[in-house]
Order: C-alpha cells, then structure tokens, then sequence
C-alpha cells in the first residue's frame, strides 16, 4: 500500500522517506492533489532479511557441527 505525500512535506522529509523505503514502504508524491511520482525500494536492493540470515547460520552451524571448521580458511574465501 502506497502512502501519498505532498511534494513539499516529501522535499521537507526526504531523509525520513528514504528510510522508510529502505524497511519496505512506498510512497506515491503528490503535487496538488495530482499523482506525479511513486518513491519504492528499488528492484536492485537487496532485503534485509534478519530472521532468514539467523536461519541460515543457524543451518550452516549445525551442518558443521562434528567436523573441523577453519575459520582462517573462510575469511581468506570472504565467506566470514
């Protein structure tokens, strides 16, 4: 659901709109009542997904779990 703004509280509030675009929400800008532009996460962002990254560590931790990791060995891969 996008909420609309006017085009002077959007220009007033802009770093808090961007913010909030970052979390997910959408904005369509109005100026005089008239639609003029939608302000959305863009497509190439990447979602932070807290609860699915616990999930995935979580995951690898158990699939490690027994055998040796080399923690050394993973950040020189960029994998830690």
């Amino acid at each position: 659901m996008k909420t609309e703004v006017g085009s002077y509280e959007a220009k007033s509030t802009l770093p808090e709109l961007l913010r909030q675009v970052r979390q997910g929400r959408s904005f369509t800008i109005t100026n005089r009542g008239e639609a003029v532009a939608d302000l959305v996460p863009s497509a190439s962002a990447r979602p932070r997904d807290p609860a699915g990254a616990a999930q995935r560590l979580k995951a690898f931790m158990h699939s490690a779990s027994g055998s040796s990791v080399d923690i050394k060995a993973l950040i020189e891969e960029g994998r830690a």
